[in-house]
């Protein structure tokens, strides 16, 4: 997808430019950036005072030649906050309305959708019936039935509580890794969401691009800790099932070494993508002995980045990967630390929440 948009309305303007490829394109950004503005422009609920909009080589918006595909012609498949099922259908009724605007060749399979999203217990009831995630399941499943060229999701989590959105995130995973391969837009606030599911990352501030590229890139870059917010920010690095162990830990296998966690629900061998929080990270110049902190990577000092205040972001590299350390400018000194400068990195077992792991595609 190619994306230019200039917008102005109600004193907000929208001024960017974009592409997003195969997997999920994430849309991050406070309230009020542009990310709903932005969906609703692909969609065609917006006409854009400036703005040109290409998928698979066809041009759907240029305002230069005057050109507006309406929105039932561009074949997304769009899930909002609102599941928006119809009340007085089942749910395989719900499911079936989809097919109905299927194009024909481009009809997905019924019965791989519902093994997709894990329905097939639910075909018989009622909407009302359902948990938040159930229903947001069948309005996802909806929206491939009716053939989309791509999905649109617009903070499709955001009225699920913290169960439910665990529960639905997995389907997401399996989404953007099973043999539909669409491309998905996707607006989220959440950094747990994005970093679980996302391939690039589109950071948005004031209506416009902030930071944009692949997930572990922007993640890395300690330039986006004041857009994620210091609590939120970390890097994003991959890791795979070693073994679950007796005491209810599992290990993980890192290029630089072992990661213990507590109990990681998947099969040994999975591979995993993993945030770790910034703010949760410790640097020692010496390993660390006689330490209720089970793991310590070796790395070194990639970059020191300073700001007005008491803190500073170390970027460490371990085994080739980027992670994070939020410190004060204080221990920097104090441990004399510079580029190149070797030290450890220091995590508690269980800084790394359930909800900060995720299954990543395999290549």
């Amino acid at each position: 997808m190619k994306l230019r948009l200039k917008h102005s309305f109600g004193g907000f303007g929208l001024d960017l430019s974009l592409e997003a490829g195969d997997g999920i394109t994430a849309l991050f950004g406070p309230s009020g950036a542009g990310k709903s503005t932005i969906i609703n422009a692909v969609a065609g609920l917006l006409r854009p005072d400036e703005g040109y909009l290409e998928i698979g080589g066809t041009v759907l918006m240029d305002t230069v030649r005057g050109l507006h595909t309406p929105p039932h012609k561009r074949r997304f498949g769009t899930v909002f906050q609102d599941a928006r099922l119809f009340p007085h259908l089942s749910v395989a009724q719900n499911i079936d309305f989809g097919t109905r605007y299927a194009p024909q060749g481009a009809q997905v399979p019924r019965h791989d959708v519902i093994d997709l999203l894990g329905l097939g217990a639910l075909l018989d009831r009622a909407p009302t019936t359902l948990s938040g995630g159930e229903r947001q399941r069948v309005a996802l499943a909806r929206a491939l039935l009716s053939g989309p060229q791509m999905l649109l999701m617009d903070e499709p989590l955001a009225s699920l509580d913290a169960p439910r959105k665990h529960e639905i995130l997995p389907y997401l995973e399996h989404l953007r890794d099973g043999p539909l391969s669409l491309p998905i837009l996707y607006v989220s606030h959440a950094v747990d969401e994005i970093t679980r599911l996302a391939d690039t990352l589109v950071v948005l501030k004031d209506g416009q691009i902030a930071t944009q590229g692949p997930l572990r890139d922007v993640m890395a870059d300690p330039a986006v800790i004041p857009l994620l917010g210091v609590r939120e920010a970390g890097a994003v690095i991959e890791a795979t099932v070693q073994s679950h162990d007796a005491d209810g830990l599992s290990t993980l296998k890192l290029n630089a070494g072992k990661l213990v966690l507590p109990k990681v629900e998947a099969p040994v061998g999975t591979r995993l993508r993993l945030r770790i929080k910034a703010q949760d990270v410790m640097i020692a110049r010496t390993q660390p002995k006689d330490i209720s902190a089970l793991n310590i990577l070796g790395a070194s000092v990639v970059d020191i980045h300073t700001g007005s205040g008491p803190g500073a972001a170390v970027t460490l590299d371990v085994g080739g990967a980027h992670i994070l350390a939020r410190i004060t400018r204080r221990a920097v000194e104090k441990l004399d630390l510079r580029v190149g400068t070797s030290c450890f990195a220091v995590l508690k077992s269980t800084t790394i929440a359930p909800t900060s792991i995720g299954r990543q595609k395999e290549p």
